[in-house]
């Protein structure tokens, strides 16, 4: 066993807390590193830990999806912050959807009380590479910190753009403007506001919004910005009809409105459990708040809306992992140094929460200084970290957990080929557990 008598976890987000848990659980001694409480990052509003920027942030949950087999695979792996999602959840139809402010208080006090972990409130500027770290610190990462990993590792920063979606006060609506329904009746029928527009208000909203004044970024960087996150206004200068078969699409949903269809569709979720917030479902936006405020109006249910917090965007850090990351989440060049979440390569919250706990799990086994274990890429987990290992480096891209990247007999029939992954996924699993357990 390696002569050290605790674990530094940087970053208590998602990944960190999950790290942190598992080790703590596991009876090694973890020092817990966030600098909220000193320095707030443009996506952080609360002092708690595991913070989710919108209630719906964890996805889909049918075992058939990407995102639903991944919570399976976690699931089976004890995981953590699951139990606490399944514990603060909120209605959202096959979503996985929970009350934020619940989720991270019930993460943060757990943590907080467990005998093996002390939180040290600091903002973390190098590595030591001597002690065994876990890297946690989330695409947000402190600008001296990552200047440090990147030195480490010889590689030059890599970085994205992100963006976040607004949030609306329920009782600011007009809900003669709306309707509650789930696209193809799942779920509860009242999880989903539907703010409905007719042709020429949505052609009137399209230009507007194409328009619109957009804050400004930093000119000394390229800007690149993630598919899955792409801001609404650059989805809409894509085409006049490109909101209709994006996040307005009319689809799924019975409801006439004066015998006709709605012609485009705004949907609004529940962020908390009383509803009283509302988020606007695929909205991320770099508009500057005057703007939003003035475009997104022009949404007829939201002609008086109430912003409880605007949409923004950001910077997001990470490192090209292909070129310095071995499939355990470890540096190839520094051995006690695993990286973790959305720092490392993975996209999503539910990603970075896998990410978390399989570097724990190796974490563990090399403090014990026994054989380092991967998971075959027949599972979510074993593919995305073996994309983050052995991707193209000269191309690489944060990675959704998605069936691209998952190893499996072709199948005709598309269900059949789901199915069959999660059978060989949930035998896997088990296999890993039972070579943990021993």
């Amino acid at each position: 066993m390696l002569n050290n008598n605790y674990v530094k976890v940087i970053g208590a987000g998602l990944a960190g807390s999950e790290a942190a848990y598992f080790l703590a659980q596991h009876g090694i001694k973890v020092k817990l590193y966030e600098m909220k409480s000193i320095k707030k990052t443009p996506a952080q509003n609360s002092e708690n830990f595991a913070e989710l920027v919108c209630s719906n942030s964890l996805k889909n949950e049918q075992p058939l999806s990407a995102s639903g087999l991944l919570k399976q695979e976690l699931k089976q792996l004890d995981c953590f912050l699951l139990k606490c999602a399944e514990s603060t959840r909120v209605p959202s139809g096959n979503s996985l959807s929970v009350d934020r402010e619940a989720f991270s208080s019930l993460v943060t006090n757990t943590l907080k009380n467990h005998p093996n972990i002390e939180i040290i409130d600091e903002v973390v500027k190098t590595i030591d590479v001597d002690i065994p770290t876990i890297i946690a610190t989330g695409p947000l990462c402190d600008d001296d910190l990552f200047k440090n990993i990147s030195s480490l590792i010889g590689d030059d920063n890599c970085y994205f753009y992100d963006a976040i979606a607004p949030i609306i006060s329920s009782d600011s609506i007009d809900y003669s403007r709306a309707f509650w329904a789930n696209r193809y009746d799942q779920g509860d029928s009242k999880d989903y506001l539907n703010c409905y527009m007719y042709k020429d208000e949505y052609d009137i909203f399209v230009d507007e919004l194409v328009h619109a004044e957009r804050a400004k970024l930093h000119t000394f960087e390229k800007v690149k910005v993630f598919e899955g996150c792409m801001p609404i206004e650059i989805l809409a200068s894509r085409g006049e009809k490109a909101l209709r078969f994006g996040p307005l699409k009319p689809v799924g949903l019975s409801k006439k409105v004066q015998g006709e269809k709605p012609y485009a569709i705004v949907q609004l979720r529940k962020e908390n459990v009383d509803g009283s917030c509302l988020n606007m479902v695929g909205f991320q936006t770099n508009l500057t708040y005057g703007e939003q405020k003035r475009v997104f109006r022009l949404i007829p249910a939201l002609k008086n809306a109430e912003f409880l917090r605007y949409g923004s965007m950001h910077r997001n850090s990470y490192i090209c992992a292909p070129k310095c990351l071995n499939v355990y989440s470890q540096l190839r060049k520094y051995l006690n140094i695993f990286i973790a979440g959305q720092i490392s390569g993975v996209e999503g919250y539910v990603e970075s929460i896998a990410s978390g706990l399989y570097s724990a799990i190796n974490m563990l086994l090399y403090l014990k200084g026994k054989t380092l274990q991967s998971l075959p890429k027949t599972t979510i987990i074993g593919a995305l970290m073996d994309y983050l290992a052995n991707a193209d480096a000269n191309n690489f891209q944060p990675m959704n957990a998605n069936y691209g990247i998952i190893e499996c007999q072709d199948f005709a029939d598309k269900t059949q080929k789901r199915k069959q992954i999660l059978e060989i996924s949930q035998k896997e699993i088990k296999k890993f557990k039972e070579k943990l357990n021993g």
